[in-house]
């Protein structure tokens, strides 16, 4: 699977890798709301620094892991988006989910 997932006392980091598409987006989500049902976390990060490509069903793995983590009273970042991912994240208004506080801490970088 193209995640890594680091767990640690209050946060979930998931390195995604390679493409995010209809193909591989449902399990991805699994092991992320696995990860995220076994540590409860305060916030979840969503590293894309590895991701090459990614479409409607990128946005679809964002937008349910804001609503599970914002159903745990969490929050949600999401960390070295390539500039063509930024731009469909953009597109799509995901960083509006974010606080313009939290966007000052880079949730969204």
């Amino acid at each position: 699977m193209p995640v890594e997932i680091d767990i640690d006392e209050k946060t979930v980091t998931a390195y995604i890798s390679g493409e995010i598409d209809h193909h591989n987006a449902a399990g991805l989500r699994n092991e992320i709301d696995e990860a995220i049902e076994f540590a409860y976390p305060e916030i979840l990060i969503l590293d894309f620094g590895a991701v090459t490509f990614m479409d409607s069903s990128g946005i679809g793995l964002v937008m349910g892991r804001y609503k599970l983590m914002k159903n745990l009273s969490g929050k949600i970042a999401i960390e070295n988006a390539p500039k063509s991912i930024k731009k469909v994240m953009r597109m799509a208004g995901i960083e509006k989910l974010l606080s313009a506080e939290e966007r000052k801490e880079k949730a969204f970088v």
